[in-house]
Order: C-alpha cells, then sequence, then structure tokens
C-alpha cells in the first residue's frame, strides 16, 4: 500500500542528509547537506535537477539552517535566503533568481542584483560582516521561522533555548529558555499558519509557533509589543516520542511527520518509517498504517505549489547516505483536503448542468 502512496522521482545530482530546502514559486531550491557545499534547483514541472551554486569552500556544513526572508521590493522573481547555524557556525545570504531563466533574463537581473545565486556574508547596512549567534549558542540542528509585524524576526530553537534576532537592526532583542528538560536539536520548528499565510497573530502582536522534539511538545507564543514568551506543553504521542530527526511539514491545521531516529547506536537503535499527523485544531496525534517504503531519518520533507509533500535524502537504516526522491499527495495524509477537492467538483458539476 505504502507503495502506491510514495512516487519515486528522479535521484538526487548525490547523496544527501541534513538538507535544507525551500520552496521558491514550483522549485525546490536545495542548499546543501552534511559536508555537501553543492546547492541545486529541482524544478517541478521539468522533474529535472541543476546546479545553483556551491558553498564558500571554507564553510563546513554540519546541522545548518535555510530560511527565506521577507523582501519589501516585491519583485516575485527573486528571492533572499539566509543560510545560518551548524557547527561551526556560518552566516550568509543568497539572492536568488531562477536558474531555468533564458540567459537574458539573468543577464538583465545581474544588473540589478549583484552576487545573485552565490552565498555571500550576511552584512549590516554598513557593510559589516554579522555571525548569527553567541560565541556560547550550540547550533548544531538549530531550526528558525520567520515572524513579527514586519516580517523581520528570526526566532531561533537550538539546545534548550530560543532566541529572537532582529533582522532590521541585526541585533538579538531577546534570549529565553524553553520549558523542557529535552536537549533540542534537529527538531519540529514551525509557525502556527493559519490557510498557509505567515505566522499566525493571536491578538495584537501575539505570534504562535510550535516545536517538537522527543518527549517535548510545545506551543510557544511571543508577545512583539512586551518582548515576552509563554510556554504551554503539548502532549506528545508515544509512538514518536523516542525520536528526533524526522522529516516535518506544516500543512495549514496539521503537521506531519516521517521517520525519525531515537539517537541510540548499534543494536540499540532504532530508525522510524512511521508517519504521524498532529492536529494543532483538535490537539490531537494520528500514527498512520502507511508508512514510508523504508526506514529513514536526516531527511527534509517540504510542500510544493501544486499540493504534493517531497521528501529528499536522508539515512536509511543501514547507515546509508541515499540519493532518494520521493513525494506524496497532502490529499493521502489529510482528509480535509480531498472533501474540498469533491466539493470543488460538486460545485463545478452542479453549476454546469
Amino acid at each position: 500500500m505504502s507503495n502506491q502512496i510514495f512516487q519515486t522521482l528522479k535521484e538526487l545530482p548525490t547523496p544527501l542528509f541534513q538538507v535544507q530546502c525551500v520552496l521558491h514559486k514550483h522549485e525546490l531550491l536545495i542548499c546543501g547537506g552534511f559536508g555537501e557545499r553543492a546547492c541545486y534547483s529541482y524544478d517541478t514541472l521539468k522533474s529535472e535537477y541543476k546546479l545553483i551554486c556551491e558553498y564558500p569552500s571554507e564553510v563546513e556544513l554540519a546541522g545548518h539552517c535555510v530560511v527565506k526572508l521577507m523582501d519589501n521590493n516585491k519583485d516575485i522573481d527573486q528571492v533572499t535566503l539566509l543560510s545560518f547555524g551548524g557547527y561551526p557556525k556560518h552566516t550568509l545570504v543568497m539572492k536568488y533568481v531562477s536558474v531555468w531563466s533564458n540567459t537574458l533574463d539573468i543577464s538583465n537581473k545581474s544588473n540589478q542584483f549583484n552576487n545573485y545565486n552565490q552565498w555571500v556574508p550576511f552584512t549590516d547596512n554598513h557593510n559589516h560582516p554579522i555571525i548569527i549567534g553567541r560565541d556560547q549558542d550550540k547550533y548544531l540542528g538549530v531550526r528558525a521561522v520567520i515572524g513579527g509585524s514586519n516580517n523581520s524576526l528570526l526566532f531561533i530553537t537550538y539546545s534548550g533555548n530560543i532566541s529572537v534576532f532582529d533582522l532590521n537592526t541585526f541585533q538579538f532583542i531577546k534570549h529565553d529558555t524553553l520549558l523542557t528538560s529535552d536537549y533540542i536539536d534537529y527538531h519540529c520548528f514551525v509557525a502556527n499558519s493559519e490557510n498557509g499565510q505567515d505566522m499566525m497573530k493571536i491578538n495584537k502582536q501575539n505570534y504562535q509557533m510550535l516545536l517538537f522534539c522527543r518527549n517535548t511538545g510545545l506551543s510557544i507564543e511571543y508577545d512583539e509589543d512586551n518582548n515576552t514568551f509563554q510556554f504551554h506543553q503539548i502532549p506528545v504521542c508515544k509512538d514518536i516520542t523516542p525520536f528526533f530527526c524526522y522529516a516535518y511539514v506544516d500543512i495549514n491545521d496539521i503537521i506531519l511527520f516521517f521517520g525519525g531516529w531515537n539517537n541510540r547506536y548499534g543494536t540499540n537503535a532504532a530508525i522510524s518509517k512511521a508517519v504521524h499527523k498532529y492536529s494543532i485544531r483538535e490537539n490531537k496525534w494520528i500514527t498512520f498504517q502507511n508508512t514510508l517504503n523504508s526506514p529513514l531519518h536526516y531527511c527534509v520533507a517540504i510542500l510544493s505549489k501544486d499540493n504534493n509533500i517531497h521528501i529528499i535524502g536522508g539515512v536509511d537504516d543501514k547507515e546509508n547516505i541515499i540519493s532518494t526522491h520521493i513525494k506524496t499527495k497532502v490529499r493521502e495524509w489529510d482528509l480535509s483536503q480531498l472533501v474540498m477537492i469533491c466539493l470543488f467538483i460538486f460545485i463545478y458539476f452542479d453549476e454546469n448542468k
């Protein structure tokens, strides 16, 4: 049954794990992995990969994080990516213009944007390089989301901590301790979105995020006016509590989890092929009977524009780094999507009688 749900796509150009991936239109931007500096664009329409660039040779990638910044220039053809963290730490940005554009388009854009499609140092308004993270901050397996009233705040979760970095002032404005006894890394950290929009504003300038790792489930509310956090514990399904390093994707009201690892080695190691769902609105967990085709961890999941979930790279239960790229339809895991499709079909045929 699982084989029918997951479709195997063209293999990655190279085996990858601890991958970071960002969506841009119909492209999946694959931004390096553990020990692998190459970055690729996967065109979901062409089902092909194309090299974008490589990280600088002095950058070592291990447990880094990549997020898409919110640009004010409204140029839908360009997106700015921020890559930071890992061990050792780095902080770089890339102005990306599609590598699938024709030569004329790219040459025109190159006059407007310097250093496009390459990683360059993150700098302040005076062109001084900025490294995100204090010396004592352990950013291996760090996760982050963008939020705030102007989408100018970077919320960073790592080890047992959460920090807020203001992307306009290039300063940290808040450090706090998470309500957990677990070590937090390679975890799930998402903005609580409503209908796929930006981080949900609870009231006035309050924003909500969700974090899951091993036994820990947290609802995190940030009051932007007072610069304070509130933490609320969320029960975690016992089937997933041994695991971290899973792929995850948030889709409106739900979060889907794929695979995971129990942080043990040898005969005590357990690599999962299970798929779990957490419903934010219902505060309810489901473990599906259908699973991944094989156990997997250190992979990444991302939702494409056509409502497919892509699961990229990872490490299997034989400790092989894989070049596998699979996809599955959202409606296989979220019945509300199927109801919406059926409703659309019903309305369409009813109006065209």
